[in-house]
């Protein structure tokens, strides 16, 4: 009874940090919802997120992570260039939400075992995120189709972009497809998830979130073939189906993906790439290179950056650069040297995911869903914590009278 509370409480600070990196800033909703009520939901979540991980875990015990260890370094470079204020106060307000982050992923790594306990809460708080989605398609389709986005799904009972609708759903069905494959769950439940979610990620038209998905499905499922008939069928099947489509469906594919665009404007990226130049020929002085201009809203010139190693080296230098490198280095590397099993392969499917949308996506650097995607990958890597092994009372050794020692000789 006791662990099964423990659970339910980890469950929920895990499900209030996901609330907490759902961001203020996005489409119109049905009811407008003003953004310092939005941002003291999200900021009360991680506070209570932080309140619960510390009420189960008293004793401050942790695991030993070196995720977490260099999500912990890089508050370094963030403080030293937030203390400037070039970035206003804002700056240090998310360099301490940036702490209070780090500091719960330190708490809750006392779970981190190895097993797929965080996975499944991941999938289920990001199901119900997409369930509000869905919800607001079904009140106002209107709403959340906006030509303003090009006909593409928002979230219209909370501010969602299409980029970011389209990772949650990617993120879990591919967990889903693993867990399917690793016979964790049944095909019914799965199908309840994976169904519903791969529809919601065609409408939002998300490229990135696609790509990474099938990307990293067979980065992770290929770790399985050796020792899986059962992700040696799937991946069969799925080359099969895949050839099938790209030859019948190859001109709708196409207008899926190029979403209405010219062939320019795919080509720079929708833009990004003209912010991104801009970005890397403005003048910066040696700090600024270093330890960059302070945490802000991954904007320059009051364009988004949308790229997560540009961002971070405009905020938080080469420094942060460094050590974003160094995380997912680690990861993967961990994951690379890890014998073939189900955790192992949701780790590749994670690390791979989040390194693949970094080129078109930002939040590596700062309290994002692609750190807490990054968490649920290292808790897959943890070891298992051993048991203690039971300690056998030291029997006292009976004093023999010297007259009984010589009659035993005798």
């Amino acid at each position: 009874m006791v662990a099964d509370h423990t659970s339910k409480i980890v469950g929920t600070a895990w499900g209030l940090l996901v609330l907490n990196t759902l961001g203020s800033a996005g489409a119109k909703t049905i009811i407008p919802l003003p953004r310092s009520l939005i941002q003291m939901v999200t900021m009360g979540a991680l506070v209570a997120a932080f309140a619960l991980a510390l009420a189960v875990n008293l004793r401050l015990r942790i695991r030993a992570s070196a995720f977490v260890f260099l999500l912990t370094l890089l508050l370094v470079p963030s403080v030293i260039s937030s203390a400037n204020l070039e970035s206003g106060f804002g700056a240090l307000f998310r360099c301490a939400r940036l702490a209070l982050f780090v500091g719960t992923l330190w708490l809750l790594s006392r779970w981190w075992d190895g097993g797929p306990t965080f996975v499944r809460h991941h999938i289920r708080m990001y199901f119900v995120v997409l369930g509000s989605v869905a919800a607001g398609l079904v009140i106002s389709p209107g709403a959340a189709l906006p030509e303003l986005y090009g006909g593409r799904l928002v979230g219209a009972l909370w501010p969602l972009t299409p980029p970011q609708i389209g990772q949650y759903a990617a993120v879990i069905i591919g967990l889903t497809v693993l867990l399917v494959l690793g016979r964790r769950t049944d095909r019914t439940s799965a199908a309840v998830v994976i169904v519903p979610s791969l529809v919601l990620l065609a409408l939002t038209h998300t490229r990135t979130a696609t790509l990474g998905l099938l990307i990293g499905l067979a980065l992770a499922i290929g770790s399985l073939v050796l020792t899986s008939a059962a992700a040696r069928r799937f991946f069969a099947w799925a080359v099969l189906c895949a050839t099938v489509a790209a030859v019948a469906f190859s001109s709708a594919l196409q207008a899926w993906f190029l979403r209405g665009q010219s062939k320019e404007n795919f080509s720079n990226l929708t833009g990004r790439a003209k912010v991104w130049d801009t970005l890397l020929a403005a003048p910066r002085s040696t700090s600024e290179k270093l330890f960059g201009v302070g945490l802000g809203d991954k904007s320059f010139g009051g364009l988004p950056i949308d790229n997560s190693w540009l961002a971070v080296y405009h905020e938080q230098g080469l420094v942060g650069v460094t050590l974003v490198a160094a995380i997912i280095i680690v990861l993967g590397g961990v994951a690379l040297l890890r014998p073939p099993s189900l955790q192992r392969a949701c780790a590749i499917f994670l690390i791979s995911y989040c390194a693949i949308a970094s080129y078109t996506e930002a939040g590596l650097g700062d309290a994002s869903p692609y750190l807490l995607h990054l968490a649920v990958a290292a808790s897959l890597l943890a070891a298992p914590a051993a048991a203690t092994p039971l300690s056998t009372p030291e029997v006292p050794r009976r004093h023999i009278p010297r007259w009984a020692q010589r009659s035993e000789v005798t």
